[in-house]
């Protein structure tokens, strides 16, 4: 019996040709993109982060890339226009610099560190940074949203930190709470470490609310234990708010009254007197 092969040469050959058309198709689209995706000859100035966000007692630390892809080297000097009392720095590796020197077709990270000022509105910045050569000039513009920030200073209106009291009276000196953060703060009290015994009281005993920038004196009314030793004593006063507090050390230097100097006195006469009084009624027997 007979059996009849037929091979459908024809359907391979085409398969095949189909096969090498998509693969050579795939592989010049693969450079084509390649190509489109780098672009030598052409310098750029660029950031990872362009918007960061951070409270004024923070840093804003972005990171950049300049890139020389000119044919030659050059020394690019960085520059930027900031806001009154802000500051800015520059690194690479750790090192502070205001210039760099690329080479042709180079890349180099650089760590640009901004402060703002301390007084700074909550609101957002633009940073203009330039990066100057003799060839050209790469700008790159960094957003700086600066959020509220909570601070208090506790001081006296004077700044003197120390006072006299005598045992078993009461003293009166005032204290000054100062807003210094940029955001309101509310329920501001005070309060105080005292040595064993004694008492203090504060007029106002609360503030509901002190604006940024504003301060309020707060009367402190001391109360010293009678029999008191004379000597220096610390005292540590606090002020604090629900978002932030400050303390500050206090010394006060107790001092006897004058009656009791007086009274001193009296029973060292009438000592001297008895001994006297003895002396001439027994000294001779």
């Amino acid at each position: 019996m007979l059996f009849k092969f037929s091979t459908p040469r024809s359907g391979v050959l085409c398969q095949s040709i189909y096969l090498f058309l998509i693969l050579s198709t795939s592989g010049f689209m693969a450079r084509a993109q390649q190509s489109a995706s780098v672009a030598p000859g052409k310098s750029g100035f660029s950031a990872k982060l362009m918007n960061i966000e951070a409270a004024t007692n923070e840093t804003f630390r972005y990171t950049t890339t300049l890139h020389n892809g000119s044919p030659s080297a050059h020394v690019y000097e960085l520059k930027t226009d900031l806001p009154a009392g802000w500051m800015i720095a520059f690194k690479v590796d750790g090192s502070q610099l205001t210039s760099i020197n690329m080479d042709a077709g180079k890349s180099q990270d650089i760590a640009v560190e901004i402060n703002a000022a301390p007084n700074a509105s909550p609101k957002k910045y633009m940073i203009p940074i330039k990066a100057a050569s003799n060839a050209d000039t790469l700008s790159l513009k960094l957003e700086a949203v600066v959020k509220g920030s909570y601070g208090i200073t506790l001081s006296t209106p004077t700044g003197k930190l120390s006072d006299e009291v005598t045992s078993g009276s009461q003293k009166q000196f005032q204290l000054a709470v100062k807003n210094s953060g940029t955001l309101p703060l509310n329920d501001l009290q005070l309060s105080g470490q005292l040595p064993t015994g004694w008492e203090a009281t504060y007029d106002p005993a609360s503030v509901k609310q002190l604006a940024p920038g504003q301060t309020v004196n707060i009367t402190a009314t001391l109360k010293v234990p009678d029999k008191t030793l004379a000597g220096d004593y610390a005292a540590t006063f606090t002020a604090t708010s629900s978002s932030t507090n400050a303390q500050i050390a206090y010394r006060l230097t107790v001092k006897t009254s004058l009656l009791s100097g007086w009274i001193g006195i009296l029973v060292i006469f009438l000592a001297i007197g008895i001994v006297y009084y003895l002396i001439r009624k027994y000294g001779r027997r």
